[in-house]
């Protein structure tokens, strides 16, 4: 018996966030009771975490049980053109060096541990109900319903707690595709006014339809003044801090988790999700609790954008 993982680097769920792991727990006693059975792990190496970088920090070299292999592309197959591979390098170093060389990236490092995002998570708490005047904010991650992509938004606010300032996530919501962008900004509004917010932000991906299909219900969406990869900078301190009380979702837990910093070519970093995976939920939430921090877009500059 045998079983081989490929791309074990590149796992991704929404549900999990380190699936590699969960995927060779699941393996590792079942094939326990068949003598001789083979688990082979087969990859481009990616960031120096999760359980390929483990094995090879562990094994690599070392006699044992554990035989790990590690060659760069035309030591493995020498039929692979060298200028192929030098176009590679010379487009992106940093991930031609993973993905030719066999070289785990030193340009990739986890976002923010989860144990800090579950340290702000009130267990238990799926939705909180409107407050009669509280003032809601609300953040909007549109998507077009025919991709991968989910449309999320999240509602927060915020108390003053004798010297301290706390952000409260009330309620998230996701449409994962298909759906129809119709449908989710009447479903969108609904929510939105039940927490009396006639104002949200929305990413700067939104486009021009969710505004117009807002709009009919009174509803005004302008565009966030920072890139997502800003809003996330942003949201680091207030997890640091522990000011934020977040709902119990475990797909915002396993999305925070998962996010990836990188440095770009020009030194500046750069956060989102990982290849493969998703931050939808992540970036609602993100994003509504640090509009609470940063404030709005400007009505003039929505006019210039929107038109």
């Amino acid at each position: 018996i045998g079983a081989v993982l490929e791309e074990i680097a590149f796992f991704r769920t929404d549900d999990a966030a380190e699936p590699d792991r969960e995927v060779l727990n699941a393996l590792r006693p079942a094939m326990a009771t068949v003598p001789g059975a083979v688990l082979m792990c087969v990859s481009s190496p990616y960031a120096r975490r999760g359980s390929l970088y483990d094995v090879h920090r562990t094994h690599y070299g070392k006699d044992g049980g554990v035989l790990v292999v590690q060659g760069e592309t035309r030591q493995l197959n020498p039929t692979v053109p060298q200028s192929e591979i030098d176009r590679a390098y010379e487009a992106d170093a940093a991930h031609a060096r993973a993905e030719w060389g066999a070289q785990f990236r030193s340009d990739v490092e986890g976002f923010v541990p989860r144990e800090t995002i579950e340290a702000c998570v009130y267990h238990d708490r799926r939705e909180l109900p409107p407050i009669r005047n509280e003032r809601y904010f609300c953040f909007v991650d549109f998507a077009g319903g025919s991709g991968a992509d989910s449309a999320t938004l999240a509602i927060a606010h915020k108390e003053q707690r004798n010297d301290k300032r706390v952000l409260i996530l009330d309620c998230v919501r996701e449409f994962k595709p298909p759906f129809s962008p119709a449908n989710v900004c009447n479903e969108f509004a609904n929510t939105m006014t039940q927490y009396r917010c006639f104002k949200a932000t929305a990413d700067r991906f939104a486009g021009e339809f969710p505004v117009e299909g807002l709009k009919v219900y009174g509803i005004e969406l302008r565009p966030s003044k920072l890139t997502k990869s800003d809003i996330y900078k942003e949201f680091l301190p207030l997890l640091n801090s522990n000011t934020v009380e977040l709902l119990d979702n475990p797909k915002m837990v396993s999305q925070l988790s998962s996010l990836e910093r990188r440095v770009a070519r020009g030194g500046r970093d750069s956060i989102d999700h990982a290849p493969g995976a998703h931050d939808d939920v992540a970036n609602a939430v993100a994003g509504v609790l640090t509009l609470i921090v940063v404030g709005p877009q400007p009505l003039r500059l929505v006019a210039a954008r929107w038109g």
